[in-house]
């Protein structure tokens, strides 16, 4: 497990990449957005004790819920629309795409602290979140009540253990959302996918989801608001969000690829990123016989 021996970095930063949304939200709609967070924060504490004793099925749809109501909360729009995979050639030699139940790895480019969030509004699922976030107090406590699965990715030792527990929940039937680059990128461009949480879908024998995620405006134009790069704080980035107004989140959900036997955890992390970058060539572009 060699995927993993150092803290990735990207090459993104506040002062080089992120800038404010074109539309600001007004004061009024400004105060309302932090009341309703501060609400939405105090209700969900003392949820979390009880959503620990909940069945899975029950709170993974109560996860959801939570996750659409902060979104709407904050202002982001979700658009969900489906992707599409190509096989064939050398681009994907050793997967398909595959219908199937929940249980799947979920992996998507890392671009804010708010995609899981957005993931999670989406797809029932629980999050493999970075061990940093037990530095900040109350994420922590509402991040472990939704069931995350921690990584310290700073302590080698220990990512056979976390790899473990991934494919377990993963052959229990429940689905994991993790972000493989390791790091964030503005949403200009995405970063290599490290090898090591793929083991978890070859041992569980799960199929992978690749899921890209993309922050505009309301016209469409890339924004980088949302963005938590390089040094950027918490509170810096959950600062140019409620100040932002029409933003949208497009997540593009593309087919379920199950791994033929022999295929390696970089086979699947390769072809995973090849999709979501959009490496792939256009359906259009790939010959009859392909």
């Amino acid at each position: 497990m060699s995927a993993w021996t150092w803290v990735p970095s990207g090459p993104c930063t506040v002062s080089g990449c992120v800038t404010p949304a074109p539309r600001a939200a007004g004061p009024v709609r400004l105060a309302g957005r932090v009341l309703a967070v501060v609400v939405l924060v105090l209700v969900a504490l003392p949820w979390t004790a009880v959503a620990r004793r909940l069945p899975a099925s029950v709170l993974a749809s109560a996860t959801m819920a939570q996750a659409r109501l902060l979104l709407r909360v904050l202002g982001v729009r979700v658009r969900v629309q489906e992707g599409f995979t190509v096989f064939g050639g050398t681009a994907a030699p050793r997967a398909a795409a595959v219908p199937g139940p929940e249980g799947a790895l979920i992996v998507a480019n890392h671009v804010s602290w708010l995609d899981p969030v957005v993931v999670a509004a989406v797809l029932p699922c629980r999050a493999l979140a970075k061990s940093e976030i037990a530095r900040w107090p109350v994420l922590r406590t509402l991040v472990a009540g939704s069931g995350a699965v921690f990584i310290d990715r700073e302590r080698l030792s220990l990512l056979p253990g976390t790899v473990r527990q991934v494919a377990d929940v993963l052959r229990g039937g429940r689905s994991v959302v993790a972000f493989p680059e390791g790091t964030t990128w503005c949403g200009r461009g995405t970063g290599p996918f490290r090898a090591a949480v793929f083991q978890a879908a070859v041992d569980a024998g799960a199929p992978v989801r690749p899921v890209a995620l993309r922050y505009g405006d309301a016209g469409g134009a890339l924004a980088t608001a949302p963005a938590f790069v390089g040094e950027d704080s918490l509170l810096a980035s959950l600062g140019r969000i409620l100040r932002s107004r029409g933003l949208v989140v497009e997540v593009t959900l593309f087919p379920l690829l199950a791994h033929e036997p022999g295929a390696t955890r970089r086979d699947l992390a390769g072809l995973a990123r090849a999709t979501v970058s959009g490496d792939l060539p256009r359906i259009h572009e790939v010959p009859a016989a392909a």
